[in-house]
């Protein structure tokens, strides 16, 4: 079957793609797209059965996507991711062998070696997702505000956290939303459009996490949101989103790469303060 040519052949050029045709897409097609965007290496490697599981979806809705954004098949579609990651195989492959040779030296040594693969993807598809520009206009937003609110729970909890111990050290007033007695909601009321806010929230979506910065974005406050996708609900209320897609190891996903933001953005906003 020939491929048609006026289609995306490149993953950015596909990505603007899925992001401009969302409001679109069906319920289950947008699934796809956000599955496929977050997990652009299970996309190229797997399946159409591995692929479809892991969306939680069946397979003919694959080929669906694919059609609906013009690609002959699904084969045509996973053409794109399968070149995005190309030069990285060579990686990959020296990856596995390391953890095999790990599997005969033990099982402890093969976890290691799994959890440092996966917190190594993860920070290589972070370099090449975030760009400079998007990281100066969210530094803009935050280095302007009075006070900086800390959104997340569960797992993108530690974020945070780190976030407002460093905060704390530099000097920059900031208030973190998780509070024991439940008053969260309360707290972002008393944000105005002086403020800023950093939300982070990976799939499943914290529930609360959306509902505190979804409040403070319809306040006027600028919300910088770290997020898996651009399917994600964060990305359609935030001045500014940074999408991290995390790698996993035996089913822990990794933090690595939403780390790196949790330390580069507060010494960039201390940065920019005393540079103004």
């Amino acid at each position: 079957m020939d491929m048609k040519s006026d289609v995306p052949r490149d993953y950015e050029s596909l990505r603007s793609l899925m992001i401009e045709k969302r409001a679109e897409m069906p319920k289950r097609l947008a699934q796809v797209a956000a599955f496929a965007l977050a997990h652009p290496e299970d996309v190229a490697f797997g399946t159409t059965a591995s692929i479809a599981a892991g969306a939680e979806v069946q397979p003919s809705t694959l080929i669906r996507l694919a059609h609906f954004l013009g690609y002959d098949g699904f084969s045509d579609l996973q053409t794109v991711f399968q070149n995005k990651l190309r030069d990285r195989t060579s990686s990959y492959e020296e990856r596995l062998i390391n953890i095999e040779r790990s599997h005969e030296e033990g099982e402890d040594a093969a976890l290691l070696s799994g959890f440092i693969g996966a917190a190594s993807r993860s920070v290589a598809e972070l370099a090449s997702s975030v760009t400079l520009e998007d990281f100066s206009r969210a530094v803009d937003f935050l280095a302007k505000a009075d006070t900086i609110y800390l959104i997340a729970k569960r797992r993108s909890y530690p974020l945070t956290a780190h976030m407002a111990y460093a905060f704390s050290k530099l000097g920059i007033k900031h208030q973190i939303v998780a509070s024991p007695n439940g008053v969260d909601l309360e707290t972002v009321q008393f944000a105005s459009s002086g403020d800023a806010a950093i939300a982070a929230s990976f799939s499943p979506y914290a529930a609360d996490s959306l509902d505190h910065a979804r409040a403070l974005a319809a306040r006027g406050v600028p919300v910088v949101a770290v997020t898996d996708s651009a399917f994600s609900p964060l990305a359609s209320f935030s001045s500014v989103w940074f999408e991290v897609s995390e790698a996993d190891f035996a089913g822990f996903r990794s933090l690595s790469a939403s780390m790196v933001l949790a330390m580069a953005l507060p010494v960039a906003i201390a940065e920019r303060r005393r540079r103004q």
